[in-house]
């Protein structure tokens, strides 16, 4: 399991003549993994949570990061390197999110459980070693909730992430994910973590449909109590590109 947290504050005096602008920085990482195994069969669970926000003087509260994943998994071993498996997902966030335009004015375009991704999964995984593993899912149905879907018709577009107002939930029925993941120790006290997600739905099987995201986090440790970190989020879905 890996925990971080990362505080950073800066404030400047109207006397400091070099300029500046007083901030408040919170960046928080929690990873938890747990697997049991017994002859083939292996039961894998992880809880991957992070949140991040920065307050600057005359902007205010700004969210960073902000990622809620929950996965487990049952796997049964085929080889050394293939398993069969079946999965249940779960991605969201924890706060409000908001779109800032040239005037600086805020428009709310997610929240908590809106949008919140909830996925199963049945396929094939391949995992050569193991810091780095695949799955490939030909069967992948996907409920996508948006709670209050009306409140972002105005930011995201008539069809909130993919959801049809007065309705807060669309099922995907026929759906491939494919997820790739990688976490490892790159050098001494260096620890790289990313994890990729792909998800298509068969309905509407085009390359500008495929959504993609991916969670990239960097962590260093350069002493007992002192992390540093890098972080990004990198996503592209068709139903929030308005």
């Amino acid at each position: 399991s890996n925990f971080c947290h990362n505080l950073k504050q800066a404030s400047f005096s109207s006397y400091w003549k070099a300029g500046g602008i007083s901030a408040f920085r919170f960046n928080s990482l929690f990873n938890y993994k747990t697997g049991y195994k017994k002859d083939r069969n292996s039961w894998d669970n992880d809880i991957d949570l992070a949140y991040g926000f920065v307050n600057n003087s005359g902007l205010g509260y700004r969210k960073t990061i902000d990622r809620i994943y929950l996965d487990t998994k049952y796997g049964y071993e085929l080889g050394d390197i293939w398993s069969l498996y079946t999965s249940l997902n779960f991605l969201s966030q924890f706060a409000k999110g908001y779109n800032y335009d040239d005037d600086d004015q805020a428009q709310l375009i997610s929240g908590a459980f809106a949008p919140a991704f909830i996925t199963a999964a049945v396929g094939f995984e391949y995992h050569p070693v193991d810091y780095f593993k695949v799955r490939l899912s030909p069967f992948s149905p996907r409920i996508t909730i948006v709670n209050d879907p009306e409140r972002f018709i105005e930011s995201v577009g008539p069809e909130p992430y993919g959801v049809v107002p007065p309705d807060n939930v669309r099922f995907e029925w026929l759906g491939f994910q494919a997820i790739a993941e990688f976490d490892k120790k790159i050098y001494e006290n260096v620890n790289l973590k990313w994890r990729y997600l792909m998800f298509a739905n068969y309905e509407t099987l085009e390359a500008r449909r495929l959504d993609h995201r991916l969670d990239l986090d960097l962590i260093a440790k350069v002493g007992k109590y002192i992390n540093v970190g890098l972080g990004g989020i990198l996503l592209y879905d068709y139903d929030q590109d308005d």
